[in-house]
């Protein structure tokens, strides 16, 4: 039930809805987030198949993106909203804790999300069409694999939170089977540009992360949003680069 548990969180799906999942199911569900993204992405990737017929490019970008928002509740572009206010200004990281937990959007956050909006749909709205597909159904995979790993990776903030229940059931084996997922849903729809799709969102997230470490000591649930959104949009942009540029097979 840990995929359930995972799928529950993740999406908005309706998934035995009507059963709470236990905190040891949540804690063990991590090691499903890229098979939920990869779900997410088969729905993003069949909507525009179908949207493309009858709907011009620009507009399926803006409803794709409205509809991976939907899709996730919301839950990421929350955490980057709040992430975003709690970085502003000149805190210490518990001051920065209390600005993301006031449930009002400050300027910072509102300012950063529309920036995150604009670049990521600029990015899918430049991706050649034989390639938006694959990238709407890597997009979700990649970015929560890469939740995954900042959820091993970096210690949790705060001494309490949803996101701890996930930190405490974290491990490098999960982490591994979870690159596994990862890398068996890239790698045949890329080949050789997957290494630059993951290496190059993994550079990214990596940096995103050891800031947000430093700024709040530690990662919370919020970061992880901010996280996901980052790794997102980064998949995004590597993906209409090495297209534009027909590198690595992209053409």
């Amino acid at each position: 039930m840990s995929f359930i548990a995972a799928l529950k969180f993740l999406t908005i799906l309706p998934a035995y809805r009507h059963r709470e999942s236990t905190t040891e199911e949540i804690s063990r569900s991590i090691v499903f987030f890229p098979l939920v993204g990869a779900i997410i992405g088969l729905i993003l990737a069949g909507s525009y198949w179908l949207l493309r017929f009858v709907v011009p490019a620009a507009v399926i970008s803006g409803l794709l993106l409205i509809g991976i928002a939907v899709l996730s509740g919301g839950l990421h572009l929350d955490g980057f909203v709040d992430t975003i206010d709690g970085i502003g200004g000149h805190k210490t990281a518990t001051a920065r804790w209390q600005v993301m937990r006031d449930s009002r959007a400050g300027a910072f956050g509102i300012a950063g999300v529309f920036l995150l909006l604009i670049l990521k749909y600029a990015a899918l709205n430049s991706i050649a069409d034989s390639w938006v597909m694959s990238a709407l159904l890597v997009m979700p995979v990649v970015s929560r694999w890469l939740m995954v790993y900042a959820i091993c990776a970096y210690p949790y903030a705060r001494p309490s939170g949803l996101g701890k229940v996930f930190k405490d059931g974290a491990s490098w084996g999960k982490f591994t089977v979870a690159t596994l997922i990862t890398l068996a849903i890239t790698v045949p729809l890329f080949r050789w540009a997957s290494l630059a799709i993951i290496l190059g969102s993994g550079a990214i997230t990596l940096a995103t992360a050891h800031f947000l470490k430093r700024k709040f000591a530690g990662l919370t649930g919020d970061t992880y949003g901010a996280i996901n959104e980052v790794a997102e949009v980064s998949v995004l942009a590597i993906v209409s680069l090495l297209a534009y540029n027909h590198w690595l097979g992209l053409v």
